[in-house]
């Protein structure tokens, strides 16, 4: 299991997690890359280098999405995340974006993930439990700024659900009506909840920070701290 990120190996990789084999894939001539959801129902269908193309496209974002929130075992929640989007796909609502699709079953995975890890313990609770306090600690991610390990150690410190949010909004972009779907409330819950996540987020590097001066400089330029780390854990 690959547990750090190897730009060379990344093609080859693509295609063990598709299924492909290591012969280089054929060229995708299926449905319009454009439409996610055409891609996946050809891959569904069986055709390998739509499955190739689909992972193309969301292996970094997914891969982003995982790595802050787990130890090990990314590529496998990343390809437990495809089967379960072809298995869920005939369940899901049309009128969403497939992103907002494919976060929602990341999602599920993370905390099954985290389910079956506390199965023998307490109780997961991602509104209460953060990562952090799971005993999970991503190491492989190499931050060079003061600024940058406090704010990812901050968000491992919040609660699960807390961190899902914020990451999505300031990582990939997504509107509150689109978390709102991913973590199945309504929208002004979603608002709430990132809100609540900036507030316990400043707090936790308040907290967290040895020197003042690294905390200031952190929430000033917290936009582009939170950009840095986003192409720290790969950029598409």
């Amino acid at each position: 299991m690959h547990k750090h990120w190897t730009p060379p190996a990344r093609p080859r990789r693509l295609r063990l997690l598709a299924g492909l084999g290591a012969a280089e894939p054929a060229r995708y001539a299926g449905p319009a890359m454009d439409d996610d959801f055409a891609v996946l129902d050809a891959w569904r269908a069986g055709d390998r280098a739509a499955g190739d193309a689909l992972l193309r496209r969301h292996f970094d974002a997914l891969y982003r999405f995982f790595r802050n929130k787990v130890d090990q075992g990314v590529d496998d929640l990343i390809q437990r995340t495809f089967t379960a989007c072809i298995a869920a796909k005939d369940n899901f609502r049309k009128q969403s974006s497939f992103r907002t699709y494919l976060f929602t079953v990341a999602r599920n995975e993370l905390y099954h993930h985290y389910q079956r890890r506390q199965r023998d313990a307490v109780m997961f609770e991602p509104g209460s439990m953060s990562v952090e306090a799971m005993g999970t600690s991503p190491s492989a991610v190499l931050a060079r700024q003061q600024e940058q390990r406090l704010l990812l150690r901050a968000l491992r410190s919040l609660p699960l659900e807390l961190q899902v949010a914020i990451e999505l909004f300031y990582w990939e972009q997504l509107s509150t009506q689109e978390i709102a779907e991913i973590m199945d409330v309504p929208q002004g819950t979603a608002k709430s909840r990132l809100r609540r996540a900036r507030e316990e987020l400043e707090a936790k590097i308040r907290e967290l920070a040895e020197n003042p001066a690294v905390v200031e400089s952190t929430l000033v330029a917290f936009d582009r701290w939170a950009a840095s780390i986003r192409e720290l854990l790969g950029q598409p």
